[in-house]
């Protein structure tokens, strides 16, 4: 059952009416102890009674016996009840009642603190992914073997993406196919990285700033970066662009130069961005603000005037759109390794890899299987690999279903019979593919 208004209203008059008089009555004790040229009490409390007057005319009825306590009297209470002239302000304050005053001060001063910092935390919607993020950077800096790292709140944000290069199970044992990019890769970025002392003297030797893969997807560039990584030792972070957006304006910025922050203390570092091309590509006018900053900030800490080229911090970046990258970020990764499409003895090697502890029959012609492969990626050599093994596993259930009694525990091996089938599969599922694609192309 809900309250009357005139009442309702006459608790909330009730309870200002309290805070005003508490007021008027700090305003006389600094009036008549520190001699601070306050507007009077009295005049407080007349200029509220005034317009309680006029405009709560009902309330004011119904709170009359309150409100006709003047606001001295508060500080009468204050004082114990007692009355006290005004030359009795007039003393210098005891050291115990400094003393007590600044303890008084210290303790609200702290309340105040940390019940705004609770309050801030508890509507803070991100707080519990931060909170997580810490743990999560506190744990795999303990894994890298990185001590007496003191880092910024930012960084931990970053930190929470760090890859360590032992639980990397990709080497370059692990890559078929691609064995002219490995040496390059060897030569340009692993080599200067490794030997550092060889090339300490020379800026021409140093390891790129950036490092480009590009090519048709399925074709090994995420590989060919956990592989760098693991290889040249390096503090992997695998950067996420979502790591970098935040609706606080300015935030963004901040996360982005922690990125770099963060690589520089724990250098030699690899920052890899997976599709760069939807982070840092073309920019135009109708970006919004805080994406042309932030991505103007990591180019600046990228490679600009404070940039320090003696670090060994690289950004690697994979795409299999290169045309759609911003020209300022296509000049700071001047090393650039095409990724193709395999080729027929490519393909071969790609299949003996994947087939390499596999149950396959001794009796299938890879070489043959390669020959019917032409245009596939080495992901879809995979998967279509994966297709033949399944192929063999249904006619084993089938089998199974259809006989109650079942002798034969084992799978049989894959035979050339089983990855033909896969190959049409595939290759039908690719033209419906480009079929859909290129049909939405004509209809634009």
């Amino acid at each position: 059952m809900g309250m009357k208004p005139s009442l309702y209203s006459a608790l909330h008059v009730l309870i200002l009416h309290r805070f005003i008089c508490w007021g008027c009555a700090i305003v006389e004790i600094f009036h008549y102890k520190f001699m601070v040229s306050f507007m009077p009490a009295a005049c407080m409390g007349n200029s509220f009674y005034k317009i309680m007057f006029k405009y709560k005319t009902d309330v004011f009825s119904t709170l009359n016996f309150f409100l006709s306590v003047p606001p001295c009297t508060i500080l009468h209470l204050v004082l114990g009840g007692k009355m006290v002239h005004a030359e009795a302000f007039s003393r210098p304050l005891s050291r115990n009642e400094v003393v007590g005053l600044i303890f008084r001060l210290t303790i609200f001063g702290a309340v105040t603190y940390f019940t705004i910092k609770w309050m801030v935390d508890a509507i803070d919607p991100t707080r519990k992914q931060k909170v997580e993020a810490q743990k999560q950077a506190e744990k795999l800096m303990k894994q890298i073997g990185v001590k007496n790292v003191k880092l910024t709140e930012y960084e931990m944000s970053i930190a929470a993406h760090l890859v360590d290069p032992l639980s990397m199970h990709v080497t370059w044992s692990d890559i078929a196919g691609l064995d002219d990019v490995i040496t390059d890769l060897k030569d340009t970025v692993i080599l200067p990285i490794k030997k550092k002392y060889l090339f300490e003297n020379s800026r021409l030797l140093q390891p790129p700033k950036g490092v480009l893969l590009y090519g048709p997807p399925g074709c090994g560039k995420t590989l060919i970066a956990k592989a760098t990584a693991k290889e040249a030792g390096c503090r992997f972070i695998n950067l996420q662009p979502s790591t970098l957006t935040d609706k606080w304006y300015g935030e963004s910025q901040k996360l982005a130069a922690a990125v770099f922050s963060l690589a520089i203390k724990l250098q030699p570092s690899i920052i890899f961005i997976d599709e760069i091309d939807s982070f840092l590509r073309n920019r135009s006018s109708s970006d919004h603000e805080a994406t042309a900053m932030m991505k103007a900030q990591f180019m600046s800490l990228w490679d600009g005037l404070d940039t320090d080229y003696n670090c060994q911090v690289i950004v690697m970046g994979a795409t299999n759109r290169p045309q759609d990258l911003d020209s300022a970020i296509m000049r700071r990764m001047p090393t650039r390794f095409h990724i193709n499409q395999p080729a027929l003895k490519q393909r071969e090697a790609i299949l003996k890899l994947i087939l390499k502890n596999e149950n396959v029959d001794r009796h299938v012609d890879l070489l043959e299987v390669a020959k019917e492969t032409d245009g596939f990626s080495g992901s879809d050599l995979k998967e279509m690999c994966r297709d033949a093994a399944l192929l063999c596993v249904r006619e084993y259930v089938n089998s199974a279903c259809e006989e109650e009694t079942h002798d034969e525990d084992e799978i049989r091996p894959v035979q050339q019979q089983d990855l033909h089938r896969a190959i049409e599969k595939m290759r039908k599922s690719k033209d419906a593919t480009l079929q859909n694609v290129l049909m939405h192309v004509s209809l634009d």
